[in-house]
């Protein structure tokens, strides 16, 4: 038996297992709780979704073709007069989607010549910019042709005279 006299300290506390019993289960029924929400409940991924886009395998040498785009001059703007970028891409395609992607080269052009003339010149010039101008430039031709139908943007020409 526990002495009456002994300090508070020396004693066992009753009263501490059972909020941390409860603090158990409340964090189990939370964790299962979250479990449900992401996989089966609310939050979880639409099945039909994902059905719809599948993961394509990506497309083979025989699979492709190339849309050569015409070469765009660029004239930098007044404060760098007489200076322009010659500016010349393909664009590689699914063979399927050749004719449908030509169709669409006037708005390719527009949208690749309305983005390079705001790009301001040091950015241009500099040589490790070019990987990050054309990722911008492929992303607005994928926007412009749809989804699925480009899948690389060649730069073959890219000069700053």
């Amino acid at each position: 038996m526990a002495d009456p006299d002994a300090p508070a300290a020396a004693r066992p506390k009753r009263g501490l297992m059972l909020p941390l019993l409860i603090g158990l289960l409340l964090a189990a029924a939370a964790g299962g709780a979250g479990f449900w929400a992401v996989t089966l409940g609310p939050f979880a991924p639409d099945p039909e979704a994902a059905a719809e886009t599948p993961d394509a395998p990506p497309p083979t040498r025989e699979d492709i073709a190339f849309v050569p785009l015409e070469t765009v001059i660029i004239s930098l703007g007044p404060e760098e007069a007489g200076r322009h970028l010659i500016f010349t891409a393909e664009l590689e395609v699914e063979s399927e989607y050749e004719a449908e992607v030509t169709r669409m080269t006037p708005r390719v052009l527009d949208v690749l010549n309305s983005y390079l003339r705001v790009v301001a010149l040091d950015e241009l010039t500099e040589p490790t910019s070019l990987a990050r101008l054309r990722a911008q430039m492929l992303r607005r031709v994928q926007v412009v042709t749809g989804p699925h139908r480009v899948h690389d943007l060649l730069v073959t020409q890219f000069v700053v005279n």
